[in-house]
């Protein structure tokens, strides 16, 4: 494996504790060794702006935001990857592990505006997106933006709403655009939705519909700090300090909303052999036909594979992608867009393990 896979405020602010590599978590042997896909060159450099490489930028972002956002390295490099390939994040885990604190310091870091909706079961598809409200001085009625325009959007607890109220997101996650009244009303970009849910409440919640899962490039799964890190968090933040002041002083903006879009459009020059794209065609569709998977993913994964394979390369300083890249991401790309069989469950396998078994499986090209 490769190293590493990283708004308007709201009233809300309950959480705290980053920088980058997605590690198995279990004690299975090591997913795969995989060679290089290209014969060895010289990394060839990102076209388009004078500005800084993906790889600058990248060791940059999560240098200024391990300041205060401490550990969590998949939440960081699943964001900053979905990011910087234009997709989105769900986030699995339980409250108080700094989902919010996150937000807002890669926010600040990036120069973007952020953004909160707190999700529950009164909320209304109009509490999003925004409604025609009627102006008194014209006597005409005028759109009024929702929450959901800003940058970088954190819609906390999503599945405490119903489907009605998802599907207002569907759109605009896909199309980056609110169509009201027949009027479309454009999002700033970059956007970047982050999704959360609690992996153990299940009283008061909604399942996600799947087509509201597979609008999200990855799912990143939150789990408690390790000994030390969780040490550096209780150093780091218990001086009862103004979050708000932190974020100002100790923070420095390191990029800004037209850089991100351009770093996007460059890190989609990354090349991708024709052997990589056969071997996340192959990994995509063996999904649909392993034993203990009743649902496999859909082509919208093997799209969000290319992009964040092109998107790691990047930041690794390379202008080509390699089968590690593909497998780093894979799981993240996957485990939300495929479901068990009720056997499967029954024996306690989990989604992870399968996908880790199935990765196992698939020949890995060679140059």
């Amino acid at each position: 494996m490769n190293e590493p896979l990283s708004p308007q405020p709201q009233p809300h602010v309950d959480e705290e504790v980053a920088a980058p590599p997605i590690r198995p978590t279990s004690d299975a042997p090591p997913i795969t060794t995989v060679p290089e896909l290209i014969p060895v060159v010289a990394p060839a450099p990102m076209a388009g702006s004078s500005g800084p490489s993906s790889r600058q930028l990248y060791e940059s972002i999560c240098s200024e935001i391990g300041k205060i956002f401490i550990g969590q390295e998949e939440l960081v490099l699943t964001t900053l990857t979905a990011l910087f390939s234009g997709g989105h994040v769900l986030i699995e885990s339980v409250p108080g592990l700094g989902k919010t604190l996150f937000v807002r310091t890669l926010g600040r870091v990036l120069g973007c505006q952020f953004g909160r909706i707190q999700f529950t079961a009164d909320l209304m598809p109009s509490d999003i997106t925004g409604a025609p409200i009627l102006d008194v001085k014209t006597q005409d009625f005028r759109f009024r933006p929702g929450p959901v325009f800003t940058q970088f959007l954190l819609a906390d607890e999503i599945n405490r709403s119903p489907a009605k109220t998802h599907a207002a997101l569907l759109e605009i996650m896909q199309e980056y655009s609110v169509t009201i009244d027949g009027i479309s009303h454009k999002v700033p970009r970059p956007f970047l939705v982050m999704a959360t849910q609690n992996p153990i409440e299940s009283e008061g919640t909604y399942n996600l519909p799947e087509a509201q899962l597979d609008r999200f490039m990855f799912k990143a799964k939150v789990s408690y700090p390790t000994e030390q890190e969780e040490a550096r968090v209780l150093d780091l933040h218990s001086q009862q300090l103004d979050v708000a002041s932190q974020l100002t002083t100790k923070l420095s903006q390191i990029t800004n909303a037209d850089e991100i879009s351009t770093t996007i459009q460059n890190n989609a020059q990354v090349r991708i052999e024709p052997k990589l794209l056969a071997y996340i065609n192959r990994l995509v569709r063996a999904t649909r036909s392993w034993p203990t998977l009743h649902l496999g993913a859909s082509p919208r994964a093997g799209i969000a594979l290319v992009q964040g394979s092109r998107t790691l390369a990047a930041f690794r300083g390379r202008g080509y992608a390699v089968p590690d890249d593909v497998v780093e991401i894979a799981i993240p790309a996957l485990r939300h867009r495929v479901i068990l069989t009720a056997e499967a469950e029954v024996e306690g396998n989990t989604v992870d393990d399968e996908l880790r078994k199935l990765i196992r499986t698939i020949e890995v090209p060679r140059s």
